[in-house]
């Protein structure tokens, strides 16, 4: 009897409370008695949703790679930039290390965490046991959410864009509202995803 009770005991992430396990009804969020976060929300064909948003995080990226970032026009020049030259304009020869810094905020772990979350969840989308390295996969999925920074960058741009904008016509491409995008679909993920339900498929 105690070894059941300590098995339907999680602690909170926020306060390290010790609460009750339970699963809860369709729609509801399992909250912490002591800080009120929410520790688990059920909600129906979540796996789905939350699959779907990883795949469209894929081409959202390469559309944001392969295409035009912005335009400036002014003096009868013009200038495109994409995604690339913007994280290379960040640093100098002597600070190359800087570019490389931003370009895997913006690019390489956002499309390493949708790589991962797409490796856990497509088994078991599929009905199949989840694969070998589902455990690590999702855990670094959940660490590198962080520093996953696209729409910090869109963000950032938009600011700079206002300050522009006096000196020269500025349009916007593809890659910019691919990245606009980006951002939005990052936020609805994590929104939606709730890791307790994950973890117990994967167990």
């Amino acid at each position: 009897m105690k070894q059941n009770t300590i098995e339907t005991l999680t602690a909170c992430h926020i306060c390290d409370a010790l609460c009750q396990d339970r699963r809860g009804a369709r729609g509801e969020r399992v909250r912490c008695p002591r800080c009120g976060v929410a520790l688990r929300t059920v909600r129906a064909a979540a796996i789905d949703h939350l699959l779907a948003i990883s795949l469209s995080i894929i081409p959202l990226m390469c559309v944001g790679l392969l295409t035009s970032f912005l335009s400036l026009s002014g003096a009868g020049a013009r200038t495109e930039a994409s995604v690339l030259d913007a994280a290379l304009a960040v640093g100098t020869t002597q600070f190359w290390q800087l570019s490389v810094l931003v370009g895997a905020l913006i690019i390489a772990l956002p499309a390493a965490r949708a790589i991962a979350l797409c490796y856990v969840l497509i088994p078991l989308r599929l009905g199949y046991a989840a694969p070998k390295y589902a455990r690590m996969a999702f855990r670094w999925s959940i660490r590198l959410r962080p520093w996953s920074m696209a729409e910090i960058f869109v963000i950032g741009v938009a600011v700079a864009l206002v300050k522009v904008s006096g000196l020269a016509s500025v349009s916007l491409g593809p890659a910019f509202w691919s990245f606009v995008a980006l951002g939005v679909v990052m936020l609805i993920e994590d929104a939606i995803l709730c890791e307790r339900s994950i973890w117990d498929l994967i167990a």
